[in-house]
């Protein structure tokens, strides 16, 4: 057994899920990133302008779902969770692509894109890699 830490929270005008849009580019609210002290060093080089990826715990999940239907669809077929972006599955990790808007301050950042409830937990920020670019 191992144990995830929070680095920080969502703060976001969502707070009910049926507000929530589906993915984070269908109209997702401006929210902030808010991580805690002990992890300022780690977010020094983030840049406004950057993507970056969001890991966060979909703490208000059903854990117990392993079939859904796509996007809440009552017409779709069933489906394994697992070829879904369900927030409802077993271990509910959030991946989020959202863009650094504004940097409030060296723990606090404002983004874009970002479909989370507030006060969901943090877990991790990782950087989007563009192989393209990189050519």
């Amino acid at each position: 057994m191992f144990a995830l830490k929070p680095i920080g929270y969502v703060r976001s005008p969502l707070v009910d899920r049926k507000q929530a849009p589906k993915q984070g580019d269908e109209g997702a609210p401006e929210a902030r990133l808010v991580f805690k002290p002990e992890f300022e060093a780690g977010l020094k080089d983030l840049r406004e302008g950057e993507e970056v990826l969001v890991l966060t715990w979909l703490d208000r999940s059903d854990r117990d779902t392993l079939m859904v239907r796509p996007r809440d669809n009552k017409s779709a077929p069933l489906r394994g969770v697992f070829s879904t972006r369900s927030p409802d599955r077993p271990n509910p990790v959030g991946l989020h692509r959202v863009r650094i808007v504004e940097i409030v301050s060296p723990t606090q950042f404002k983004v874009l894109h970002l479909e989370a409830l507030d006060a969901t937990p943090i877990l991790d920020v990782k950087p989007v890699l563009d192989r393209m670019k990189e050519r």
